[in-house]
Parts: C-alpha cells; sequence; structure tokens
C-alpha cells in the first residue's frame, strides 16, 4: 500500500493481515493507527508542499527559512550553524548541507564567520529569505488552521496530549536503542 492512497477495507485487513504474519503479536488496531496517522501525515506534507509551490520551495526549505526566522525573532540575530540547523530540524547534516547550498544559490540565506569560533560558520536569512517567509507563512498556518478545524476544542486537546505522550516515549525508545550497551 502506498502511502497517502486510501485503502478499501479488504485492503486495510490485507494490509494487518501482512503485518501479523511479520510479526504475529502486532495489534491490529496499533496497525490501523499507524497506517492512519501516516496517511495524514503525507496529505499535510503533500498540502504544505502545494502551499509553497509559487515560491519555487520545497517543504523541508521552507522549514529551514522558518526556523531561521523563528531564531531570528526570538533574540538571535547571530545565526545557526548547519549542525544546529541539523538538530532543530531533525534531519541528517547531508541533507542540510544541501538546502543551505540550494538555499544560498537563491540568495535566501547567507554564510558568515562565527565571531566566537572563526573555524566555524553560522546561517543567516537575506532580506529576501526574510520576505519568503513572510509571504508563505500566513498560507502555510492556515492550511494547518482548516486541517484541524475537523476538530473540536476537547479533540484539540485530547489530541494534542497523546502526541506529547507519544514523543515521550518516542525519546524513551530512542535513548533505550542508542545507549552503548546497545551499539
Amino acid at each position: 500500500m502506498k502511502p497517502g492512497s486510501r485503502h478499501s477495507k479488504e485492503q486495510r485487513e490485507s494490509w494487518t493481515a501482512f503485518i501479523r504474519e511479520l510479526h504475529g503479536s502486532s495489534d491490529s488496531r496499533v496497525v490501523r493507527l499507524m497506517d492512519d496517522f501516516r496517511q495524514v501525515a503525507h496529505r499535510l506534507y503533500q498540502l504544505s508542499e502545494a502551499s509553497l509551490e509559487s515560491s519555487g520551495l520545497s517543504y523541508a526549505q521552507f522549514r529551514v527559512l522558518m526556523g531561521l526566522r523563528y531564531r531570528e525573532w526570538a533574540g538571535n540575530h547571530d545565526g545557526l550553524n548547519p549542525s544546529e540547523i541539523s538538530d532543530q530540524q531533525g534531519t541528517s547534516r547531508n541533507t542540510i548541507s544541501s538546502l543551505i547550498r540550494s538555499l544560498e544559490e537563491a540568495k535566501l540565506i547567507e554564510r558568515h564567520l562565527d565571531e566566537n569560533d572563526r573555524r566555524r560558520f553560522n546561517i543567516r536569512l537575506t532580506d529576501a529569505g526574510r520576505q519568503i517567509v513572510f509571504d508563505h507563512a500566513a498560507t502555510h498556518v492556515q492550511l494547518s488552521d482548516e486541517l484541524f478545524a475537523a476538530l473540536d476544542e476537547d479533540d484539540i486537546e485530547t489530541f494534542s496530549r497523546i502526541l506529547h505522550t507519544l514523543n515521550r516515549q518516542s525519546d524513551k525508545m530512542k535513548d533505550q536503542h542508542s545507549s552503548p550497551s546497545r551499539r
């Protein structure tokens, strides 16, 4: 089943049977939930990409620009080094290097030597980069507002609590699976 596709009851049951064959003790409810979760995440990604079409940016590029703009808004006018951007975005350093290169070629960001460590450089927005964020952020946020308008206030609070719980659990799992004794 490809991500983002709509599934008939028979396709879902077939997928669940397949997963159960791979891992006999899997919970069919969790399999369905993960499939639903992936579909929503994929569609949100597609909507985000579509909202940026006129800018010529990918969603990943826009996220980097938004992250830099947020840091400026929060008072960091020195910029971020590529490792900080990578950590902030949860993306590999190689991917961030490629994104930085493309954004720099588009003159949306620029590199500056780090004043505290002349061996490193920081990335800052250019005026054109700030303008792109300004021009497209409202549309991007509006998409999220429209998507979550399908939920009432209680649903939003419950969903938020559930996501926080899953984030905490995934952090614990990540720590457990990356401990030195497991490597």
